[in-house]
């Protein structure tokens, strides 16, 4: 049995002689405008060794975009940082810069925390 196909699905053998894996799974998630999209900007420091991260939450669209946008972000505050899991981290406490950032291009934004 070939190893690429144990799992997938959750299927490991079909006695259907019609049956066929179905490897490309849709991860294309459609994107929504700006105006539609509700982001949370939050402070975190759990799990980072006691360094602030400005954590950007509840973007929803295609992974190409969050990075894109996330790249952005880290640009314009001249920092480091991920975007994965639908959350955008950029090091460092910027949240009121990123904040006026994601207004601008029309975002909804919502501060979290103090």
């Amino acid at each position: 049995m070939s190893k690429k196909n144990i799992g997938l699905q959750g299927v490991v053998y079909s006695t259907n002689p019609d049956f066929e894996y179905d490897s490309e799974q849709s991860e294309s998630t459609e994107t929504l405008k700006p105006q539609h999209q509700d982001l949370r900007v939050q402070l975190d420091k759990k799990q980072r060794g006691g360094k602030a991260v400005t954590l950007v939450s509840g973007f929803i669209g295609s992974k190409e975009d969050l990075e894109t946008l996330g790249k952005k972000l880290k640009q314009k505050c001249g920092v480091g940082g991920t975007a994965k899991d639908g959350e955008i981290i950029v090091q460092g406490d910027f949240r009121e810069k990123v904040m006026t950032m994601l207004q601008a291009d029309g975002y909804k934004v919502k501060k979290i925390g103090s």
